[in-house]
């Protein structure tokens, strides 16, 4: 049984992958700070956001 999201899996690869695009997008051209380098930067921390946020709602689904 899972304690938590941050024992699924899917959640630490997830999580592993959004650090290291964050890492890799520092070196992305310094015109594209605003645009690329933030939309790419946000998308890849919403995969592990909302693998938390989904295993919250299904947690509070099973106590009711």
């Amino acid at each position: 049984m899972y304690q938590g999201f941050k024992d699924l899996k899917v959640y630490q690869l997830s999580y592993k992958l959004a650090m290291e695009i964050f890492k890799v997008s520092k070196n992305f051209p310094r015109e594209e700070k605003y645009s690329l380098t933030d939309q790419v930067r946000r998308s890849s921390r919403s995969i592990p956001t909302n693998i938390a946020e989904a295993f919250r709602k299904e947690d509070i689904l099973n106590i009711l």
